[in-house]
């Protein structure tokens, strides 16, 4: 069987992705990339051997990617030239003798204008700098994650009210739990090599529908209170965020309400061989726990 690497093992995606390989592989084929390995200390424990490895870092790549045939590449973060970074992992996989290489980059639609700063241009270039590679690939697209959903609505959307740019844009969103289990699926099953997924989660709601599923946790209705771009760029940085950052957070309300993630779950469902977690269950769970 063959050897299957994870990279960001210390992060979210990462760390799911380990976890649910280790339902599906012995842990002595799977190993996990970190910049700091004592940050996967738990994987490392259930027997996943974790190697030290940076993005930036041609040489502790090839060393990383040693004897692997499979690696998942987990995007940088945004604003840390993740061109130059992926462009790297990309070299030092093919000189290494990777076979396939999995990248998940934000989804877009055919013939999409929706430029994300410091996401889609990247995402865009990662993707070409494949296909001219000798890996094969497999790329499964994301859309917006159910988890960062408490970023979008402020830390109490019950008290304050679901306070959002203007707009009727409806998102499939996926949580990372299921993209997670679903990129497992296609590190570990034949089948996969040149393919693209849209991996949507579902049904696609707006922002209104979320202060309905809002107000139906709480019993009693929830203040739906649609922004102006100004008004919400305001409320960020009074918020404590720094003016870019929020800005960067407008522009995905910007694609929203374009209609970038608005497609229903078909690819996700396909990989899970089941229904993914909806926004409603997703939120009944989190704000029960948070309360």
């Amino acid at each position: 069987m063959s050897t299957i690497l994870v990279t960001g093992a210390s992060g979210h995606l990462g760390r799911l992705t380990l976890q649910h390989l280790l339902e599906r592989r012995p842990a002595t084929q799977l190993v996990g990339l970190a910049r700091d390995p004592e940050k996967a200390a738990d994987l490392a424990a259930r027997g996943v051997e974790i190697r030290t490895g940076d993005y930036f870092d041609h040489d502790s790549l090839i060393r990383a990617f040693a004897g692997v045939e499979k690696v998942l590449l987990v995007p940088a973060p945004a604003f840390t030239d993740r061109s130059t970074q992926h462009a790297t992992v990309i070299a030092a996989a093919e000189e290494a003798g990777v076979e396939h290489l999995v990248y998940t980059p934000i989804i877009r639609k055919a013939g999409s204008g929706v430029e994300l700063p410091q996401v889609t241009a990247a995402d865009t270039f990662t993707t070409k700098t494949l296909e001219a590679s000798g890996l094969r690939s497999t790329i499964l697209g994301h859309p917006p994650y159910l988890d960062n959903v408490q970023g979008y609505l402020g830390d109490d959307p019950f008290e304050s009210g679901v306070r959002v740019p203007a707009g009727d844009g409806k998102v499939g969103w996926a949580s990372r739990e299921d993209l997670a289990e679903a990129q497992a699926v296609v590190l570990t099953d034949p089948g996969h090599e040149g393919r693209t997924y849209a991996l949507h989660g579902g049904p696609a709601v707006s922002f209104s529908e979320v202060t309905e599923i809002l107000s139906e946790i709480r019993g009693t209705a929830v203040q739906y209170l649609p922004l102006s771009d100004e008004e919400y760029l305001a409320d960020l940085v009074a918020g404590g965020l720094p003016g870019p950052a929020a800005e960067f957070v407008l522009s995905w309300f910007h694609a929203i309400n374009g209609g970038e993630w608005d497609d229903q779950p078909g690819d996700l469902e396909k990989l899970l061989g089941r229904k993914p977690t909806t926004s409603a269950e997703f939120l009944r769970d989190h704000f029960a726990t948070a309360r």
